[in-house]
């Protein structure tokens, strides 16, 4: 079956699944029923079920899942068997911010550069990969096979940027500025809105 083909809400439950193993490896358990995996998910046994026959068979009757083979068979599923490369465009606070954070290694993501509009060498000081201005961008992005980036601009700059990156050959932009993006089929956009996400919560605590 073709990635395609595969639903993106199965794709986002696998990371959930995902992490739960991970979780269980760090406390040394085995083997772990459908219905505590489920349950850690924060989903339904038969929603977990569904969702893992797109790639396989998994699992024992009266057994449940091996937690060190489930766990394998997601990492190469979601493409995270060795550290992906991923671009991070816009060094304000927020790119600041994300370039600091140290989650996305575990995860199996690592940002190999950053760039902005005006990478003043204070702003280079103060991060970790190197900091390089717009033009620089496509052949970065051509020589080390890049195929993902992280959008970290103002809206009114967002699509502009983002069709730098298409041309570019990104094929997955985890879009933090809020704005809808307008991209090719074949690119896969997904967008981080935490103002509309505040919103929501607040609708919900009144």
């Amino acid at each position: 079956m073709s990635r395609q083909a595969i639903p993106r809400k199965t794709v986002y439950r696998l990371s959930l699944y995902y992490r739960s193993l991970q979780r269980l490896k760090l406390n040394r358990i085995a083997t772990v029923s459908s219905a505590a995996l489920a349950k850690a998910a924060g989903v339904k046994p038969t929603q977990l079920r569904k969702d893992l026959t797109y790639f396989g068979q998994f699992g024992t009757r009266g057994l449940g899942y091996d937690v060190e083979a489930l766990s394998g068979k997601l990492t190469e599923a979601l493409g995270t068997a060795r550290l992906q490369p991923v671009i991070l465009v816009g060094v304000g606070n927020l790119g600041a911010a994300l370039l600091h954070y140290g989650g996305f290694a575990k995860e199996g993501f690592e940002i190999i550069a950053a760039f902005d509009s005006d990478p003043s060498p204070k702003s280079a000081a103060e991060i970790r990969v190197p900091l390089l201005a717009m033009h620089e961008l496509h052949h970065f992005v051509e020589e080390r096979g890049v195929k993902m980036a992280i959008l970290a601009v103002p809206a009114t700059a967002a699509q502009e940027v983002a069709n730098v990156l298409v041309q570019a050959g990104i094929l997955g932009i985890l879009n933090f500025s809020p704005t809808l993006l307008q991209v090719p089929d074949g690119v896969v956009v997904n967008n981080v809105d935490l103002a509309l996400e505040l919103e929501n919560l607040s609708y919900f605590i009144r």
